[in-house]
């Protein structure tokens, strides 16, 4: 206090000036103290300025300087508190700070001080307010004496000056007011009386009994000749808006609706024509289009309050409105002469008719309007499909320039505010497009068409075709507005804004624009470029760019894109014109070519290039868009003008200082930077479907697309789950990626790792969080305990991939380090016993170690949960620190081998066998009789059983030349050849995983191991001799099949470890197109192959199978297809992983013999069904996953239980009747063409 100077005073004083003067508004708009208090209160919610009013910063400042070092202190001492014990919240710790300073001493002092100094400031501004005020009223008397003196009488002013004190409005006041209204008063003593009304609060005027009265001579008085009288009437009904509630301002309303009605059908008003056009100056139609702005102003913010109310004031404000709208004057015979309706006034304060939308927006007042303009205003839509109709036709009967006289002067006439009629009918017609747009996207607003014009009738069909062609048959905008908006209300701009927000709309846009009528309609100018005519009248590359951007919503949707795919009728079999796709597909690529010299030169022409290769994007990011544009070879194109443009990019010359050029160089650098990363987008959006990378990997630009991707990323900008995850570009969980950063990589395995060393690759992440085997990475972890859990879960699920699991094992030995972890965690409870310590690590550990070394099928092994249970006993599993497995985890529900011959379809099927005609005929028999056995008794298909009926149907194939897809290759290698080939580390750790799996199944004896290992290796030397050499990158193109072979695993156990068998079969096998998708080892770097597709690395299963599984599951089972995409995991991963692993460890056995075998015997198209099948299967469980947002650790993790192949083998026969001609058609031309 002692500090506090007359100038500190004064600075105060200014700032709370500041203060009052910003929320001014606010305060004196609420309705009594209470509430403008509470404003205050919550300003700083409210006012975005809050912390840059001045005061506030002295407020912070006043704060800062007396409380900071106290507060600071505080923080200190609890953060040193909670280092000691605890972990506490950051919401924690402010709470108990601020309660302590509340309660301290400084703090109590700091208030009371600035209350006192606040006093000073506010009593100081107070008494300076009350002298103002005086001094004010002293002059206010003085001027009203005055004017009393010179031409008013003392009971005017007397009247006069008591209204203006502070007075309970009354209902004498208002008869007063009503009896000074009158026209015969003089002019000064009614506008005196109007200014007292405006004055008086619209609560208490309302509360008179006269107030209808008053209503009525309001509106009687708008004509007054007088326009400052009648403005200051407009200036009471635009006050009666703002703070009167909805009884009142809709009487107001109704009453300024009914007048100006009265007025247009007045014929002793002078309302222009079209022939004048509209003079803003003239002060008629200025004060008229005062009036119908206000009308305006309150139909878009009415619905914001209105659904508070009773539904009738709602109904007689729309129906007040539609009845103003729709007056028609007497037609002339000369439009000329036609007198403006009300619908051109409001269409001029209104253009894009914001009102109709906010009225439509809400059910509760859409449906009232509706049905208004169904029972009795269906003429205002009427008149503006008419007007519509008559626009198009003038464009399409005139010439641009004809159409477009009046906007040569339009920058002059702005001037004098004046519009034409050609001006305003246009506006008109912008309104009317407007509506008619907002109308088409409710149902029961479609159901008011057709349209019965005088001439014809319009349809939905026709008014969209009609919008369509405005695009391309319009001329450029007229210049009724300033040239910051010019394009936005253009006709093209206009009619592609209506169509975009009816393609949001699916419904609507399924009723409207998905027919072939529409589309030819927006396709129409491709048409013609493409035939080497002009495409329409006034088509321009803008008109172009706005029918790309309809057709990229349209393609956007699943019916859209259906569409333009397939047409309307996609099962008709008539020869048609192309579809709507083959047509931009054949544009874009000649605009990419630059092979249409129309648009040569021009600037937009690569805007336009790049709208519509944007539709091409939307087309082949899906598996069924790709199949169709395939033949264009897009990606080679879009590459083609991603190198030009490249290389254009480095010869852009650096601008020197102080030239001219430099503006110019920068803008063109830009330009042709922004078409170049245009068209990485455009190549890595291949990336989306399976069948896409492999193209995308074709075009050479993969690690520019890579690099791109990140680097989006990195910034923060916006990217599509696709282009986040990859399909097969960034997923880090399957084996082709973990091989490559990984494989032959040793862990650093460091003496001493920092705090702040961060783990920057996934050796790193291997060695900080999975493999802790010394006492320096526990400690570099701030908690141990948590990270290791992490690094443990990532490694379950890591596992889960077979290969992989071998990878680390052989690199590694994680199941040593987890065994030495477990033998580590006990305790010694006596001298010739230890019991493990039960914790979170330990659970965890036991979990992985029991799914590493047991292979089954969701019947074949029992895995220990992670969690602890209640009772007794928190975890009755048995732990352990070395093998074997204690025997609980092992299943007694294995099926055992018996010998089935003797069933009699299986005796039938096996007889087939013996006979001597064997063509294509015996065959399908063949194939029927299995599919019945499989749907009867699925079980007998198995055993001896299976062998028999697996190597005499590969032996009949591979004899007939029509089954044979591979040539036949000698083979002459030994035992004694191939006995010191050494097979890789991964590979001999898959073989006891085998053989292990095998004796469980009691299905492989002692001895087995060697002879499958010598199977491997003669599989090894047979397929080299049909591989070609190829230099690459990638590790795993450097050298043999780096994965297990799972298939030639599988099939040694069904033929009960027969090498020779084995083998024997699987030369016969390789011949068949099947050995392609069943053993993948067959086509690895293989010569078969295309010189490109080898260089990609990406095997036929993932760019044929899976893109195939992902096509299937999209059209079979929607929503499980929809999961994927919401969760950003591709079908094709999980996928790829069953099939390359033959399903180890997700089917039972008998399911895996089923699936080899229906494979065999029914074709490789029944790899994708059984895939299909299987997700139909787990449909539920995946919906669940997504939405617990763990879809991807829950489908590598967890068995198929229940699944079962012969249970979905007449769901299969139906996939197959319905896509085996495409898929087989594909699958063969997987081989280099000769």
């Amino acid at each position: 206090m002692a500090h506090f100077s007359g100038e500190d005073e004064a600075m105060l004083q200014a700032m709370l000036r500041q203060l009052f003067q910003s929320v001014k508004e606010k305060i004196t708009g609420a309705p009594s103290l209470e509430c403008a208090e509470e404003i205050l209160l919550h300003l700083e919610e409210t006012d975005e300025n809050f912390h840059n009013y001045e005061f506030v910063k002295y407020l912070r400042q006043y704060i800062c300087n007396t409380l900071g070092s106290m507060i600071e202190e505080e923080m200190e001492k609890w953060t040193s508190d909670q280092n000691q014990g605890e972990e506490f919240g950051y919401d924690t710790v402010v709470q108990h700070v601020t309660k302590r300073t509340q309660e301290s001493k400084e703090y109590k002092e700091m208030i009371h001080s600035l209350k006192n100094i606040m006093m000073i400031v506010v009593e100081s501004m107070i008494n300076k307010f009350e002298e103002d005020e005086i001094r004010s009223q002293e002059r206010q008397k003085k001027i009203q004496k005055e004017k009393s003196s010179s031409y008013c009488t003392d009971n005017c002013s007397d009247s006069d000056s008591s209204f203006n004190q502070s007075y309970k409005f009354c209902q004498g006041k208002l008869q007063l007011i009503l009896d000074q209204l009158d026209p015969g008063q003089p002019k000064e003593v009614r506008y005196e009386a109007l200014q007292t009304l405006c004055s008086a609060p619209p609560s208490d005027v309302l509360n008179c009994e006269n107030w209808t009265t008053l209503c009525e001579k309001l509106t009687v008085y708008l004509s007054d000749p007088d326009p400052v009288f009648s403005d200051r009437i407009l200036k009471f009904y635009a006050q009666t808006f703002t703070l009167s509630p909805l009884h009142m301002t809709k009487e107001i309303y109704t009453s300024l609706a009914k007048y100006l009605e009265l007025y247009f059908l007045s014929r002793e008003n002078n309302i222009p024509t079209l022939s004048t056009g509209i003079d803003i100056s003239n002060p008629n139609v200025n004060h008229l289009l005062k009036k119908i702005r206000l009308l305006n102003e309150y139909q878009k913010e009415a619905p914001s309050f209105w659904i508070r109310h009773p539904e009738k004031y709602m109904e007689e404000i729309v129906e007040s409105t539609l009845s103003l709208l729709s007056v028609k004057h007497d037609q002339s015979h000369l439009v000329s002469q036609k007198i403006l309706d009300p619908i051109y006034f409001l269409a001029l304060v209104d253009t894009k008719a914001v009102w109709f939308k906010k009225w439509m927006h809400a059910y509760y007042s859409r449906t009232t309007v509706l049905r208004l303009l169904e029972k009795k205003y269906k003429s205002l839509i009427t008149t503006a499909v008419q007007q519509c109709v008559q626009y198009f036709e003038l464009c399409e009967t005139m010439k641009g320039d004809e159409v477009l006289g009046h906007s040569k002067s339009c920058g002059i006439k702005q001037k004098t505010f004046y519009y034409s009629g050609q001006e305003l009918q246009y506006i008109y017609f912008i309104h009317s497009l407007s509506l008619l747009g907002r109308l088409l996207i409710y149902t029961q607003g479609r159901k008011l068409f057709p349209i019965k014009l005088k001439t014809r009738k319009v349809s939905l069909t026709d008014l969209l075709v009609l919008f369509t062609r405005l695009i391309y048959r319009s001329p450029a905008c007229p210049k009724m507005t300033s040239p910051g908006h010019l394009e936005d209300y253009s006709p093209a701009s206009m009619a592609t804004e209506v169509l975009c927000i009816l393609c949001d709309q699916k419904e609507c846009a399924i009723e409207c624009l998905y027919n072939n009528t529409v589309i030819e309609a927006l396709l129409q100018p491709i048409h013609n470029l493409m035939k080497g005519t002009k495409a329409a009248p006034n088509c321009s590359e803008t008109a172009l760019i706005h029918i790309a951007h309809i057709l990229a919503r349209i393609a956007s949707v699943e019916e859209g894109l259906t569409l333009l795919l397939y047409g309307e009728n996609m099962n008709s079999s008539e020869e048609k014109s192309p579809t709507g796709a083959h047509l931009i597909a054949q544009f874009s690529k000649k605009l990419l070519d630059e092979d249409i010299s129309i648009f040569s030169g021009s600037e937009m022409f690569p805007v336009v290039k790049g709208a519509f290769t944007s539709v091409c994007r939307q087309i082949y990011g899906t598996c069924e868009g790709l199949q169709v544009l395939i033949p264009y070879s897009l990606h080679e194109s879009i590459a083609k003008a991603w190198k030009k443009t490249s290389l254009l990019s480095e010869r852009i010359p650096t601008p020197v200082e102080g030239s001219d050029s430099i503006s110019l160089v920068s803008q063109e650098s830009q330009n042709i930077m922004a078409w170049e990363e245009n068209l990485l987008d455009d190549l890595l959006n291949f990336a989306a479907t399976p069948k896409g990378l492999l193209l995308l990997q074709r075009t050479g630009a993969i690690n520019e697309c890579v690099t791109f991707m990140f680097n989006r990323y990195a910034k923060k900008l916006q990217i599509s789950r696709h282009k986040k995850f990859g399909y097969a570009l960034v997923n880090l969980l399957s084996y082709p990626a973990v091989f490559e950063l990984v494989g032959n990589q040793s862990l650093p395995n460091k003496t001493e790792y920092s705090l702040r060393e961060v783990p920057t690759s996934i050796i790193d992440i291997i060695d900080r969080l999975i493999i802790l085997n010394s006492e320096a990475k526990i400690r570099s972890l701030f908690n141990y305990e948590q990270s290791h859990i992490f690094g443990l879960r990532l490694l379950s699920v890591v596992c889960c991939d077979l290969d992989t699991l071998l990878l680390l094992e052989a690199q590694y030995q994680v199941s040593e380090m987890l065994l030495n972890a477990q033998e580590e965690n006990t305790l010694e409870t006596s001298e010739s016993h230890r019991e493990f310590i039960i914790d979170s690590l330990s659970v965890e550990r036991n979990h992985v170690l029991v799914r590493i070394n047991l292979i089954g099928g969701p019947m074949e092994r029992i895995l220990p949960p992670r969690l602890l249970e209640k009772g007794d006993e928190p975890y009755p599993w048995p732990m352990f620190s070395s093998y074997p497995l204690p025997n609980c985890y092992l299943s007694d529900c294995v099926t055992r081998s018996t010998d089935l011959k003797q069933d009699n379809d299986l005796g039938k099927l096996l007889l087939r066998f013996k006979m001597s005609d064997k063509q294509t005929a015996w065959i399908e028999n063949c194939r029927r009789q299995f599919c019945k056995i499989m749907k009867a008794k699925p079980d007998i298909i198995s055993g001896s059983a299976l062998v028999e009926l697996l190597e005499k149907f590969v032996l009949h194939l591979s004899e007939s030349p029509s089954e044979c897809y591979f040539p036949s290759v000698e083979y002459t290698a030994t035992d004694a050849n191939v006995k010191n080939e050494n097979l890789s580390s991964v590979q001999q750790l898959g073989i006891k995983m085998t053989v292990r799996y095998g004796k469980f199944l009691n299905l492989l004896k002692d001895g087995a191991e060697n002879d499958l290992t010598m199977v491997l290796k003669h599989c090894e030397r047979f397929l080299k001799q049909q591989q070609a050499s190829i230099k690459s990158p990638l590790l795993c193109l450097q050298r043999n099949y780096t994965s297990h072979d799972w298939f030639v695993s599988s099939l040694f156990i069904i033929m009960l470890g027969d090498k020779d068998k084995t083998f024997r079969f699987l030369q016969q096998f390789s011949r068949l197109l099947t050995s392609a998708f069943l053993w993948l080892p067959r086509l690895h770097i293989s010569r078969y192959l295309p010189a490109d597709t080898i260089e990609s690395g990406i095997h036929p299963v993932y760019f044929c199978s899976t893109h195939y599984i992902e096509m299937l599951l999209k059209a079979e089972v929607p929503l499980v297809f929809s999961a994927f995409h919401m969760s950003g995991f591709a079908p094709s991963q999980i996928c790829m992983q069953w099939i390359t692993q033959c399903f180890w460890n997700y089917l039972d056995w008998i399911e895996i013999c089923h699936y080899i075998a229906t494979c065999v015997f029914l074709g490789p198209d029944y790899q994708v069904y059984i895939c299909i099948a299987i997700f139909k299967h787990l449909q539920q469980d995946i919906l669940q996953h997504t939405q617990t947002q763990d879809l991807q650790v829950f489908l590598k993790e967890e068995a198929l239980h229940g699944f079962r192949v012969s249970d979905y083998f007449e769901y299969m026969e139906i996939l197959e009747q319905n896509y085996r001609p495409v898929l087989l058609r594909d699958m063969r031309n997987i081989r280099v063409q000769s």
